[in-house]
């Protein structure tokens, strides 16, 4: 069984999100927080809060089909991040000129999967 979470338009540049990601990447659920919890990078956080939100898409999920889903065995099968709207601001500068700003914005998706799951995706 698969569940999804996903968080859009952060306010975290794709590039220093995709550092954060790539360290839960095909790690178990319960690994992945304690290595988000003590990650030094801002993006952490909210990543974070999303892994423990797939984690109970998971566990609703599987009692809405009536199975049983341990949390323990959770693997993030899939994380990724993608960019989101750029916001645009321009910074006065001398002589009447104005240098941009881009303000990036990130998509950042989890999904999460029971071993047998992850297996057969693997298989692909």
């Amino acid at each position: 069984m698969e569940a999804i979470a996903k968080l859009r338009n952060i306010r975290v540049t794709p590039m220093k999100a995709r550092r954060v990601v790539n360290l839960i990447r095909g790690k178990q659920a319960t690994e992945a927080l304690g290595i988000l919890k003590f990650a030094p990078q801002s993006a952490s956080e909210p990543i974070y809060k999303l892994v423990a939100s797939a984690v109970a898409n998971a566990q609703v999920k599987g009692e809405a089909a009536g199975a049983i889903v341990d949390v323990d065995d959770l693997i993030i099968s899939k994380a990724f991040v993608d960019e989101g709207v750029t916001l645009k601001r321009f910074r006065p500068r001398a002589q009447g000129r104005a240098f941009r700003i881009n303000k990036r914005t990130s998509h950042i998706t989890v999904v999460v999967a029971t071993p047998d799951e992850f297996a057969k995706a693997g298989k692909k």
